[in-house]
């Protein structure tokens, strides 16, 4: 039995030191590989001793160091001068890694104490050089003004591998410029960080005062510079001045002095400088301020003038290409004033063609009396009784003529048939004051009938005396804002003058009120003045066809 015991006891004993080994192997080996959670390192250098700022991959972000006894932490946002203890591991609340190490100077292979500094000049160009780039081959450097990377969308700025560009200097742009380079050794890449100070300042001025005294053989003449605090003269403080100058003059002494600041600030914008002048007989002052002067931009110096003569040739070309427009639409708005007084034989050259199926020319009608003129709607209320019987062309010549009372000029009527139609047109144009066009379908088809308008236009763009007026119909622009096409189609002077040509719409229906608009419309724009009577000798021959 005792032996039986001590058997078991050897058995568990030795089941256990089993259990033990492989549960620690396995625990362990899942220990091991159990993942931390935290995301790949950046890695930065700094120099001993000069100005370093953690990287912040978000706006207020925090950098902790856990390792040895005490814990530290680093806003990114912080400027510190580097030191060999601040070397570690840092991770922020986003579980990324830095590695930090703070290099000694002597360790670098060159080092220039004047590029961690450097002073730019306002309103010009500024070039800041990134420390130790001189002496290695890395790569372009990024820049960074504090925690910002410098975005050439805010402003004006050119990289030029180690240089950073300003194209112009503000006096906002005094801080901390930060440079990144990359460097690889043995594989790994590490981030070298360098800080400049840029220091902003104005150009230097100087005063210059002169003073003429009564000439004395005992120089007792001063001129000297004070600066005004908050503008009290009786709280000045000497500036730093040059020696005077003296010139002897004709029973006269000239004392120059020149006060010299080094450089302007807005301080010196706020106060007042005097001059004061003092001799043996007594003292002379004046008070002066520095006034800040815009600096010239090329930009708006060589934008504005191009803008400018940019407007202005693409006004001379749209004037080009539009000028028959615009003579057109000139002439025909201010025409009224332009009567010579010259008598003319017709008030109104009537150009038309007939219709399919109107009734040729005979002469005087009755259907419309010839009594004396009256107001505008008797005439009106008289024309609507047969307008549903007689067409346009016919209406329109025995209105003006037999109601109206004007000497109109039609080409079948008035002119002998065998004559040079084109001389006719011509001499009837010049012998008349308006010319009136019916344009239809049949007018716009018709070779004669367009030479008619054609040769009208060009009169009119000519002769200021002569009127314009078109009559539109439906199919002809009256009710359709476009052209009917013809064959051979309009030439391009008559296709641009419709357009723009004043006009009337024609209404074939006498009880609307567009046909009371259109005889009103057509009155107004009727010559004022009738043509006196002339002698047949001055008449054109005329037939009256039967």
């Amino acid at each position: 039995m005792k032996i039986w015991s001590r058997s078991m006891r050897a058995a568990v004993a030795l089941l256990c030191f089993v259990f033990l080994v492989v549960s620690e192997g396995c625990c362990g080996k899942n220990l091991r590989n159990k993942p931390t959670g935290l995301q790949p390192a950046w890695r930065y250098r700094a120099v001993e001793g000069e100005i370093f700022r953690m990287p912040c991959r978000e706006s207020g972000d925090s950098w902790f160091r856990t390792e040895g006894k005490e814990s530290s932490s680093i806003n990114c946002q912080t400027k510190f001068v580097a030191e060999v203890k601040h070397s570690g591991t840092y991770n922020n609340t986003s579980r990324f890694l830095l590695t930090l190490q703070v290099v000694e100077k002597s360790s670098l292979r060159c080092f220039q104490p004047n590029e961690r500094s450097v002073t730019l000049r306002a309103a010009v160009r500024g070039t800041i050089t990134c420390p130790r780039l001189t002496c290695r081959n890395d790569s372009n450097a990024v820049w960074y003004k504090e925690h910002r990377r410098l975005n050439k969308t805010k402003r004006d700025f050119c990289e030029d591998g180690r240089l950073l560009q300003l194209c112009e200097v503000f006096k906002k742009d005094s801080g901390v410029f930060f440079c990144d380079r990359q460097t690889i050794e043995s594989g790994v890449t590490w981030t070298f960080r360098a800080a400049v100070k840029v220091t902003v300042v104005r150009r230097p001025h100087s005063l210059t005062c002169k003073a003429v005294f009564d000439f004395e053989l005992n120089v007792s003449a001063k001129v000297e510079w004070f600066l005004n605090h908050g503008g009290n003269s009786t709280n000045s403080t000497p500036l730093p001045m040059d020696d005077p100058r003296n010139k002897l003059l004709f029973e006269k002494t000239e004392v120059t002095r020149r006060a010299r600041i080094g450089e302007v600030t807005a301080r010196h914008l706020n106060q007042a400088f005097t001059c004061v002048a003092s001799n043996a007989v007594g003292t002379s002052s004046v008070t002066m301020r520095l006034r800040a002067r815009r600096p010239v931009r090329w930009r708006s110096l060589i934008g504005c003038p191009l803008a400018c003569f940019l407007l202005a040739a693409g006004l001379g070309i749209l004037l080009r290409a539009k000028w028959l427009e615009i003579r057109l639409i000139c002439r025909s708005r201010f025409q009224r004033g332009n009567d010579t007084g010259e008598e003319k034989e017709f008030d109104v050259f009537l150009s038309h063609v007939w219709s399919p199926g109107s009734p040729t020319w005979a002469g005087g009608s009755d259907f419309i009396s010839t009594e004396a003129e009256g107001p505008v709607p008797s005439c009106l209320s008289v024309a609507e009784k047969l307008n549903a019987q007689r067409p346009g062309e016919v209406l329109l010549s025995q209105v003006l003529e037999d109601r109206w009372g004007y000497r109109v000029c039609l080409l079948e009527r008035d002119i002998l048939p065998g004559g040079a139609f084109t001389n006719d047109v011509v001499l009837a144009l010049k012998r008349s004051r308006m010319l009136l066009c019916v344009l239809s379908a049949d007018y716009l088809a018709d070779a004669n009938a367009v030479f008619v308008l054609e040769t009208g236009v060009k009169a009119f763009l000519q002769n200021a005396a002569l009127r314009l007026l078109l009559v539109r119909t439906r199919g002809t622009g009256g009710t359709s804002p476009s052209l009917p096409r013809t064959d051979p189609p309009l030439s391009k002077l008559l296709q641009r003058s419709l357009k723009v040509l004043p006009g009337l719409d024609w209404s074939s229906d006498p009880s609307s009120s567009t046909a009371d608009r259109f005889w009103t419309s057509l009155r107004k724009a009727l010559p004022d003045r009738r043509a006196a009577a002339v002698s047949s000798e001055t008449s054109f021959p005329q037939r009256r066809f039967k």
